[in-house]
């Protein structure tokens, strides 16, 4: 039997991301194990969905700012991933920017997935950046975590038709329904050792 991609999951909102990728992980699609789960938000979905399945949900209170975590949450992340033996962080709309103590400690083992092809529409609320601007085609993207937003290397992509009745409400829920097919698809690359960490091709 092969060896489990020992995964943590870190997430902000209702956990979508953390769903698809658990029942791809329960369906036989991905060889990994969610190990851990951890949110910035007491009450988040993601947490509730995480104790359903039985998984380790852990809220960790992240301080006074509003867009990274205070160093001592940083720090306790860590601290607890690295208890649960995590091999591969996975970022599940956690919407706070990690600095260099987590990514120093995780380097190269941090991917999240966003709603845009990189390097388009980068940063926040994706999806209307893209209808403001009036492309025809969006989608989403599955990248490696560095310290610049966004900006890391891109395992892959899936395109998404922006259509002339498009609201930002439901050209995001077509592009959460590619993210929910991409990001199994990615984790498990990484899994079978088809991808280095840099996020080029094996």
């Amino acid at each position: 039997m092969s060896c489990k991609l020992k995964i943590g999951i870190l997430g902000s909102g209702k956990g979508s991301n953390f769903l698809a990728i658990q029942n791809a992980i329960e369906q036989g699609k991905l060889s990994a194990e969610v190990r851990v789960v951890l949110s910035d938000v007491e009450n988040a979905g993601i947490l509730d969905y995480a104790r359903r399945k039985g998984l380790n949900a852990v809220f960790v209170p992240p301080g006074k700012f509003r867009t990274k975590l205070e160093p001592a949450a940083e720090q306790k992340c860590v601290e607890i991933l690295r208890e649960a033996g995590v091999e591969l962080v996975v970022l599940a709309g956690f919407m706070r920017m990690l600095k260099s103590i987590f990514l120093d400690a995780f380097d190269g083992r941090v991917v999240n997935i966003h709603p845009s092809l990189l390097p388009a529409f980068a940063g926040l609320e994706a999806w209307k950046q893209a209808l403001d601007y009036g492309v025809h085609y969006t989608g989403c993207t599955v990248h490696y975590v560095t310290r610049e937003m966004d900006a890391g290397p891109i395992i892959a992509q899936a395109v998404v038709p922006v259509l002339p009745e498009d609201t930002p409400e439901k050209l995001h829920a077509r592009i959460q329904a590619e993210e929910h097919l991409i990001y199994p698809q990615a984790i498990q690359w990484i899994a079978e050792g088809k991808l280095t960490m840099s996020g080029r091709r094996g």
